[in-house]
């Protein structure tokens, strides 16, 4: 496989950046599985769809098409009692999110009594740019297929 087709594990060497400063959100390599399981933005698998490896695409993403706006339900304050000693900054606690499914919550602040946490992810709200080069293209496994993700480097362990 030379080119990127439904249900090809392509791997890829990514940037994002903020659209109007050039400013570094996170860079890295990943693998996933190409066509509609929901392993990349949508906008930037269509740009992939089709191109070999060393092909490049920048592509920029309003909030919906990239992390989603930010959902102020997803923003709890609790009383720091209700928590387990050694909750810091930084850490993450799994709960009830407003529709009773879990939402992993990112404690960000720790004030008195109180623990602000938010479910939201970090780049909620953000327009980005994502620019990524393809590293990789083959056929995905069996496995991979029904799992729904790409499996080995740079993608899912088990």
């Amino acid at each position: 496989m030379t080119t990127i087709t439904k249900d090809a594990a392509v791997t890829i060497a990514y940037k994002m950046t903020d659209p109007k400063t050039g400013k570094p959100l996170d860079a890295g390599t990943t693998a996933y599985l190409h066509g509609g399981h929901g392993n990349l933005f949508d906008k930037v698998e269509a740009a992939l769809d089709g191109q070999p490896v060393g092909h490049s695409v920048s592509i920029d993403l309003t909030p919906a098409e990239a992390f989603g706006e930010r959902d102020e339900a997803l923003v709890r304050v609790i009383p720091k009692a209700d928590f387990p000693p050694g909750v810091k900054v930084g850490g993450q606690l799994q709960g009830a999110g407003p529709q009773g499914g879990a939402v992993v919550y990112n404690v960000v602040k720790i004030k008195g009594p109180e623990v602000h946490l938010d479910g939201n992810h970090a780049l909620a709200g953000h327009a980005i740019r994502f620019a990524a080069t393809v590293k990789a293209v083959r056929p995905a496994t069996a496995e991979e297929l029904a799992h729904g993700h790409v499996h080995g480097a740079h993608g899912h362990q088990h």
